[in-house]
């Protein structure tokens, strides 16, 4: 307390000392109006590693492709995703605004997280690289990299890469395509193949690929060589 009675007389003291008779001045802080500068927040949210909070994931979104990018960005506006702050921050953004931040996060290079551990059985792992390669002919579910590339680092513009990934998130991607939380521009591909997977499959391919440790350089795929085999609203919308 006697500390604080005496604090205004150190202030006056302290400025005084400064610069005596001359009034202080303080120098603007000046900001740099680019998109990196701009876009310096959000990664305090999506960083170089997905994170889980108590309202969700933060996803990592450095490096996604930008038509990717951008269908997501719309979708919270235009309501598709109605995660709170994201609505808040991007619900008077215009499409060409989006489009610039999309390109910037898109090109935006951050060193991947270390793969996590995965003990799958022999059984496991082989039912996983089936799903991946050939997918599920008996429930209709096509081979993941028939739609995220051979090398399951995504499709330019628009299919995300599945690597780098932590399996909590994946499994929660999931379960909201599932219950319809999550939904995309229609027709949604993500959410049919999610609803028409075995529920037992879910864990193991997420595990496995989240296991899998992230090629240096990793790019998405300039083109995807064959149809779809499924229509993608998401895909379609960047052509």
């Amino acid at each position: 307390m006697r500390l604080l009675r005496h604090l205004p007389v150190f202030v006056a003291a302290l400025l005084a000392a400064v610069a005596p008779g001359v009034a202080p001045s303080f120098a603007a802080v000046v900001v740099a109006d680019t998109m990196e500068a701009r876009a310096a927040p959000c990664i305090a949210c999506h960083g170089s590693r997905t994170e889980q909070n108590r309202d969700g994931f933060s996803p990592r979104i450095a490096g996604k492709p930008a038509g990717y990018l951008f269908n997501q960005l719309v979708s919270f506006r235009d309501g598709r995703r109605t995660y709170g702050a994201m609505v808040y921050m991007v619900q008077y953004m215009t499409d060409d605004y989006l489009r610039e931040m999309a390109r910037y996060f898109s090109a935006l290079q951050l060193p991947y997280p270390p793969p996590e551990a995965a003990a799958l059985s022999a059984d496991a792992q082989a039912r996983v690289r089936t799903l991946l390669e050939h997918g599920d002919p008996g429930r209709q579910v096509p081979a993941c990299i028939a739609c995220h590339g051979e090398t399951l680092a995504g499709v330019d513009p628009a299919i995300p890469g599945l690597l780098g990934l932590p399996r909590h998130y994946i499994n929660a991607q999931f379960g909201a395509w599932r219950q319809g939380r999550l939904r995309s521009i229609p027709p949604d591909c993500m959410a049919e193949v999610a609803n028409r997977l075995a529920p037992e499959d879910v864990p193991l391919i997420a595990a496995w690929l989240a296991a899998q440790p992230v090629p240096s350089g990793m790019h998405a795929a300039p083109s995807i060589r064959q149809p779809l085999p499924l229509e993608c609203g998401s895909v379609n919308a960047t052509r």
